[in-house]
């Protein structure tokens, strides 16, 4: 049996795909699973054990990505997939499940391109109080699969042992010990609606590094290196001389490189971003900062056994909302979580 899995981003909807595709294999013990993804993506299942093929397929604008994916969706056709599952439910997606011209194709029922699939779950457009990894594995009713458990169907990204070598020489040259307790807290976000002040993460890298005896370790996205100084550098000014050395800065971590690092860490502190996601697909406790969103949509899903704790704003008429404007003008619901309370969760965390 062949079987084609379809989700081409984002990096956290990618993890949160990862329970599903466990489960496709459990039911299909003896398929071919390829799965379909966007480089940006790639490396959350790149080496996926349920995994046998995966297609990177870069996305191209204009004509030339439409030629492209028509392309692709002829060499998908050649193969003859039996099944195909698309977790995505975008355009773009959408027609290369079609193309794909397998047997069965499952896919949401949307308006316009219900018609791509032979299977239809329903989809509520509107904003509504349930994990992203149940949503996504709706699609799996149509093959008999029991809903998911979040203790037996925790997201999953194996560690690259060639990541988790350039990690430890990075950590080894900035002076970190094998020994040493830490603390990754990771300073940016996919957009300025989840972005938690600079100031706000300078207090609380200040307060980690004072108070828990840890060595704190900055991280960032490519595009926001220098919000990432902005913090190593604000809070080892706000140290004393001898501690200073207690932040460190390694320069820019791969996804790969990040799961990897987040192993070696005590506990994770970051906003509802897709670094959050790959953090929840190791066993390191974490905290996560919750503006526009609601941890019941996107907090780690994973055995509940180990800590996570959400930080939220006081209830907001706003919240949550579309990420596309925000109608106080003030994101309120991020610039009212004080340093204070994520570095009493993170203590927490630590003892």
């Amino acid at each position: 049996m062949h079987v084609l899995l379809v989700r081409l981003r984002e990096i956290g909807d990618v993890v949160f795909t990862t329970p599903a595709v466990r489960a496709v294999r459990e039911r299909y013990r003896d398929a071919h699973i390829t799965y379909i993804v966007e480089p940006h993506a790639a490396p959350i299942v790149r080496h996926n054990p349920n995994i046998d093929e995966l297609i990177v397929a870069p996305r191209v604008k204009g004509l030339r990505g439409l030629a492209a994916d028509i392309a692709l969706g002829r060499a998908l056709r050649a193969r003859r997939f039996d099944l195909a599952i698309d977790f995505h439910g975008g355009p773009r997606a959408g027609l290369l499940t079609w193309l794909s011209g397998a047997r069965e194709r499952i896919g949401y029922e949307i308006a316009g391109r219900s018609w791509m699939y032979t299977t239809r779950v329903a989809r509520p457009r509107q904003l509504r109080g349930r994990h992203s990894v149940e949503n996504q594995w709706d699609l799996l009713g149509a093959l008999q699969i029991a809903p998911p458990d979040r203790a037996r169907d925790a997201v999953e990204m194996p560690i690259d042992p060639g990541a988790a070598a350039a990690v430890a020489a990075r950590l080894s040259a900035a002076g970190v010990a094998a020994a040493d307790r830490l603390v990754v807290i990771h300073v940016s976000a996919g957009n300025p609606f989840r972005r938690w002040p600079i100031d706000q993460f300078i207090a609380l890298t200040t307060m980690i590094a004072r108070d828990a005896q840890a060595r704190v370790v900055i991280t960032s996205g490519p595009s926001e290196q220098g919000a990432a100084a902005r913090v190593v550098d604000g809070a080892r000014a706000s140290l004393k001389a001898g501690s200073a050395d207690s932040v460190v800065s390694c320069g820019e971590f791969s996804l790969a490189e990040l799961r990897a690092l987040v192993d070696r860490a005590a506990v994770y502190i970051g906003g509802d971003s897709g670094p959050m996601h790959v953090a929840a697909t190791s066993r390191v406790p974490i905290v996560g900062l919750y503006g526009p969103t609601l941890p019941v949509r996107s907090a780690p899903w994973r055995d509940p056994a180990i800590r996570a704790i959400a930080i939220e704003p006081d209830p907001l008429p706003c919240r949550p909302c579309d990420q596309r404007v925000c109608a106080p003008g003030d994101f309120r619901c991020l610039t009212s979580i004080r340093a204070e309370r994520v570095a009493e969760a993170a203590l927490k965390c630590l003892t």
